[in-house]
């Protein structure tokens, strides 16, 4: 009877105790249709293609460390060499960036004081431009420069039409591939119209940006024997419109035709399933619960790193050059 009794309180307790201790996963892998698979599949497709999509949110750290995760996987892909690219480093900025991971001309504190790096850069892209610097690996800065985005924010497209010739190296050529009627840009002008401090022309500012980075994709990408594996905000690439969109329009007009595959990351309450408004976003749909913790406050792509109270009071006290007095403008913030 008391083995019965000790039995019978062994199973209870294991039962009680396995509702509290049940797998809390980090996240959940589906195919576009929203069939569950395991990481190594999607590896196992990444490391057959040749240009990799890989769209994030930007505060989720699980993105991140995905990120650098499928980094690691595809350099040691044999007879291809990895270059990675980011939409979180401006095109101007691709000399600092090629300075810094060749190891020469600059320190690591002059390079984190001189490119215009993100608000999250130290804990979200920091880790992935270090691998690069590691294992010699080309890291592309394929965004927009702020003040050319912000010039068709302001103007469209013909706002560019005053911009040095020698500056237009910076972006996509005009020009570009626009279509309207795409969700990626139609959702952005019906949320601008009538919103304070945003412009009707904020779908072509969007559009820019993508085309931008498409450009510079190409511009460093080699067929047969390179993967290019590029980061951007997820919405640049869901539903295989934005950049992806702009890239299969820029290979129309040329003689290749790569492998290209799309990972997407969303957040969820459940993870059991991928909810139905998730379905069709990308190739594989990486999800995280919605309770994920975030790595910042603020989207670094409309909020600028400002400078602290101490360091703005401390700039207003130092007088100025006396060329700056005598009206010298101020860099663009937009």
């Amino acid at each position: 009877m008391k083995k019965f009794t000790l039995l019978t309180c062994l199973l209870l307790s294991s039962f009680v105790f396995s509702g509290y201790s049940s797998n809390k996963p980090a996240y959940k892998i589906f195919t576009s249709k929203g069939k569950a698979v395991h990481y190594s599949d999607m590896v196992k497709t990444a490391r057959s293609s040749e240009i990799i999509f890989f769209g994030e949110l930007h505060d989720n750290p699980i993105c991140h460390w995905m990120e650098l995760q499928m980094a690691k996987e595809l350099v040691k892909v044999p007879g291809k060499k990895l270059v990675l690219g980011a939409e979180m480093f401006e095109t101007d900025n691709q000399l600092l960036l090629n300075e810094y991971i060749t190891r020469q001309f600059i320190r690591k504190k002059d390079f984190d004081a001189e490119a215009k790096l993100w608000p999250n850069y130290k804990t979200d892209y920091s880790p992935l431009v270090e691998f690069a610097r590691d294992n010699d690996i080309k890291f592309v800065a394929t965004s927009i420069p702020r003040r050319f985005a912000a010039i068709v924010n302001l103007g469209g497209f013909e706002g560019l039409d005053d911009i040095l010739a020698v500056e237009r190296g910076f972006m996509a050529s005009r020009p570009i591939p626009y279509d309207s009627s795409l969700n990626c840009y139609k959702n952005i002008a019906a949320a601008a119209m009538g919103a304070p401090h945003m412009s009707v022309n904020l779908a072509q500012a969007q559009a820019m940006k993508d085309a931008t980075m498409a450009t510079f994709i190409l511009k460093n990408f080699l067929a047969d024997s390179m993967i290019f594996l590029h980061f951007s905000g997820a919405y640049h690439i869901e539903n295989y419109e934005g950049v992806v969109w702009m890239t299969k329009m820029y290979l129309r007009k040329g003689s290749t035709s790569p492998k290209i595959m799309t990972i997407s990351c969303v957040e969820q309450d459940d993870l059991d399933d991928l909810e139905k408004s998730n379905e069709g976003k990308a190739d594989y749909i990486i999800v995280i619960p919605s309770d994920m913790t975030k790595t910042y406050a603020t989207d670094p792509m409309f909020t600028a790193a400002k400078p602290s109270k101490d360091n703005q009071k401390e700039k207003a006290a130092k007088p100025k050059p006396k060329a700056q007095q005598a009206g010298e403008e101020d860099d663009d913030d937009d």
